[in-house]
């Protein structure tokens, strides 16, 4: 069995299950877990938890992974490791995955300067900020693997909206500097983007072994 932890509207969550697997998905935000909710209702191994990550409900020993896409950088805490020693099995593992945009691209930096300008909370709460040794502490010493693969999404522009959309960063559509951003972002995509799409690139990193004790 496996607790997706901060599985929010499950995306990650839906690659679990699409390999047979008993998934968990702790989320505590409503509007996220709603959405994976109607998305994933149809897969019998899906159980949706409302709970935060150092407070998950489930059973001692009870999970032989857990893992966390995109959302580690929220829960970063003591409290979630001793939850994670708790629900792990003996030599169960941890998993931690990010899609980490690669800044070298042209288009990257421009985006970034974009978010960086018009997104007050994008440098407060962006993943790239944690360093590897934030990370290692939460992995038996010596112990945690790091992985890199190449990912990359053809993006047209409103899926290039939406995935800023779904970024837990962007200011409501309401407020002031979201048809800033909108204009901004339209403008990088007609200097940047090929017979209609952006390729988006990703360096996609992943953290694998047993939580410290």
């Amino acid at each position: 069995m496996v607790a997706d932890i901060g599985s929010g509207t499950g995306i990650f969550t839906q690659l679990l299950l699409g390999q047979g697997l008993k998934v968990f998905a702790i989320e505590p935000n409503d509007n996220m877990r709603n959405a994976a909710e109607a998305i994933l209702v149809d897969y019998p191994n899906f159980t949706s938890v409302d709970a935060p990550a150092e407070a998950t409900g489930l059973a001692d020993k009870s999970v032989g992974l857990i893992t966390a896409a995109q959302a580690f950088h929220w829960f970063n805490n003591a409290p979630t490791k001793t939850e994670f020693r708790r629900i792990l099995k003996p030599a169960g593992r941890l998993a931690l995955i990010w899609n980490k945009r690669k800044i070298s691209h042209a288009f990257q930096q421009a985006y970034d300067a974009v978010l960086r300008t018009y997104v007050p909370e994008y440098g407060v709460v962006n993943h790239m900020n944690l360093s590897e040794a934030d990370i290692a502490e939460f992995f038996a010493e010596g112990q945690m693997e790091v992985l890199h693969f190449d990912n990359s999404q053809q993006l047209s522009f409103s899926a290039l909206l939406g995935r800023l959309k779904s970024s837990s960063y962007c200011p409501a559509e309401d407020s002031p500097q979201y048809p800033s951003l909108v204009a901004e972002l339209a403008a990088l995509f007609e200097q940047f983007s090929i017979d209609d799409v952006i390729d988006f690139q990703y360096d996609t990193e992943l953290y694998l072994g047993p939580v410290a004790a």
